[in-house]
């Protein structure tokens, strides 16, 4: 059967132009030169001032959030230990997780999920575009069985019990869609999202192996794009991904091939094959948010750096995929490793369009004295309070906000900081009403499972003159 749903986007995000929604998308372009990546310090035209407005408190180690969008208002917030927890519409936090991937399985003396490194645990949830019919819930988690792999796994809400997926119903539900080999329990990436196109995107770090990222048939260092709604199948490869390169012959024979010789593996060629066919983009270091802009249709990916530059990379609604993005041969629009503030390589694939810089930008550069990060964290794509899809993103150390736009006037890309708080976000995503929530954790590289630091909080950007006057704001650090 003819898969029909590329077309119908591209069809919707038309009339979306016609209807002025997108008049100023015609410029936007990715920067042809590094002189063209934006980096802290610009302005975006019309921002308004933010506030970041607590919604509910008492995560452990939470990890990202989701909005049911199915008119129920709900949110879903991740912890990293294993255990999603239900924000009703008042920010009332319910007592029992919606679901619990702590508890122990039926005949298995061990929690689903391994959460003992920072980097591991439960990443994501991915309510299902028809949840309000289907009750399909997708998450995203490192699992203890199977030594860390990433595990990809669909259960199904009982109508009669909404707000709880039982231990029973769950496993009832459970059914794993896909199994993702982790070298290392570093470089997870972890977000999963659907998107415009009813997909699911799959974002995977490099797994500490960064050449893997320049290798199509591997899983690691990029951006996966699976169909879910597979039937029988627990997903299957949309025909127009973009690295379909090997044929069932190749495969069958490169097999027989390696089998004759003694070299077949439990990484077979039509294990490679696979993993190539479900990339959409490569060249990614540790994607751990990404998010598509709802007026748009727009991607931007936030990839987590190495050593002194994070990246903000953006595709546009029309791209075919299979961009490359650089990693490891280039750090933002630097090299890699970075020797100076000349950059003595070449550009590699696709620039980002954005690039924040550590405290050292290079080494022995002077420290920075402002606008530095350390690990960039994508919150969502805003396009309220004076904001056409801006993507507001945070930083794991320093607790900066910036948002990244494209400004007609100017003619390129611009990154502006727009507030400096004292959270460490951990993740972000848009509320039903298009508002950008963040999660923040009280963490750091230790090794307890997320259990023994302080409770992290649910906030939401608003227009600064539209606070409630009983909200509670973060704590800012010093003024701008």
């Amino acid at each position: 059967m003819t898969d029909c749903r590329r077309p119908i986007l591209g069809m919707l995000l038309l009339l979306a132009c016609v209807a002025g929604a997108c008049a100023d998308a015609a410029a936007q372009r990715v920067p042809s030169s590094r002189a063209e990546v934006a980096e802290p310090g610009g302005r975006i035209p019309g921002v308004q001032p933010l506030a970041l407005m607590r919604v509910a408190e008492g995560f452990l180690d939470p990890t990202g959030v989701a909005a049911a969008n199915d008119g129920s208002g709900r949110l879903f917030v991740t912890e990293r230990a294993g255990r999603v927890r239900l924000v009703l519409p008042d920010g009332t936090v319910q007592d029992r997780p919606f679901l619990d991937l702590t508890r122990l399985r039926p005949g298995v003396p061990f929690p689903e999920v391994a959460a003992g490194f920072i980097e591991q645990g439960l990443w994501s949830i991915a309510p299902h575009p028809r949840f309000r019919e289907n009750g399909h819930v997708f998450v995203h988690y490192s699992a203890l069985m199977q030594n860390g792999a990433g595990l990809v796994v669909r259960y199904t809400v009982d109508p009669q019990s909404p707000n709880v997926i039982t231990p029973e119903q769950a496993e009832r539900t459970r059914r794993v869609i896909l199994q993702l080999p982790q070298p290392t329990p570093q470089h997870n990436g972890g977000m999963i999202a659907f998107g415009p196109d009813g997909y699911l995107y799959i974002g995977r770090g490099d797994g500490g192996w960064p050449l893997a990222a320049q290798m199509p048939d591997r899983n690691h260092g990029r951006l996966l794009r699976i169909d879910v709604d597979a039937g029988e199948a627990p997903y299957r490869i949309p025909p127009d991904n973009p690295f379909l390169g090997f044929s069932e012959r190749t495969q069958h024979l490169g097999s027989r091939v390696l089998s004759g010789l003694g070299l077949s593996g439990s990484y077979s060629l039509a294990d490679r094959a696979r993993a190539q066919q479900r990339s959409w983009a490569i060249g990614l270091r540790n994607p751990y948010s990404f998010h598509f802009d709802p007026r748009t249709g727009d991607l931007f990916i936030a990839d987590v750096g190495e050593a002194h530059w994070e990246e903000i990379n953006w595709q546009p609604a029309s791209s075919p995929g299979g961009e490359n993005y650089g990693w490891p041969h280039n750090e933002g629009a630097h090299c890699r490793p970075s020797t100076g503030p000349e950059p003595g390589c070449p550009v590699v694939g696709t620039l980002p369009v954005a690039q924040v810089p550590h405290i050292h930008a290079w080494p022995g550069a002077e420290p920075r004295r402002e606008d530095w990060g350390c690990s960039v964290i994508g919150l969502g794509v805003a396009n309220y309070a004076g904001m056409r899809s801006t993507y507001l993103v945070g930083d794991w150390c320093s607790g900066r906000v910036w948002g990244v736009a494209w400004d007609s006037a100017s003619d390129r890309w611009q990154m502006e900081e727009l507030l400096r708080t004292r959270l460490q976000f951990t993740g972000g995503n848009l509320d039903a009403d298009g508002m950008v929530l963040a999660v923040n954790c009280h963490c750091g590289y230790g090794d307890n499972a997320g259990t023994e630091n302080r409770p992290g909080a649910l906030w939401r950007f608003v227009p600064a003159d539209a606070v409630p006057p009983d909200a509670v704001l973060a704590d800012m650090r010093e003024a701008r």
